[in-house]
């Protein structure tokens, strides 16, 4: 026999029109905001991350030059790009060098300076296979 002071049959609470709805629907929110925040912790705190490690770039041929004692030395320079974008210099092939005060410097350096840019390109393409 239901109790009309309290609305219940039997100690049931007498259903709410829409309260099952309801109940669900804040459950789903619930479960999705959650499902949210954990995302973002993951990602922004790098846990699946952590795994990945950066790839460093490729490494570079280019030709270089340098004065040191007095002789003009021309260089093959091995490079990659660094964490912050300044070169690191893997190796330096020592190409050519003459003295710096030779009579045919510019005609020497121009030269000298052409070969390594040719040889440059030899070993680029020779990386990339």
């Amino acid at each position: 026999m239901p109790d009309e002071a309290t609305g219940t049959a039997r100690g049931h609470p007498r259903s709410v029109p829409g309260g099952y709805r309801r109940t669900v629907l804040l459950a789903v929110v619930e479960i999705v905001l959650l499902l949210v925040v954990l995302g973002l912790l993951v990602t922004r705190l790098g846990a699946w991350s952590a795994g990945r490690r950066a790839v460093p770039a490729p490494a570079h041929w280019t030709p270089a030059h340098a004065e040191v004692d007095g002789e003009t030395r021309v260089l093959l320079r091995h490079w990659r790009p660094g964490a912050d974008g300044s070169q690191v210099v893997l190796e330096d092939r020592l190409f050519a060098a003459f003295s710096a005060d030779d009579p045919a410097w510019e005609a020497r350096f121009t030269e000298a300076m052409s070969g390594a840019r040719f040889r440059c390109s030899y070993l680029e393409a020779e990386e990339q296979r």
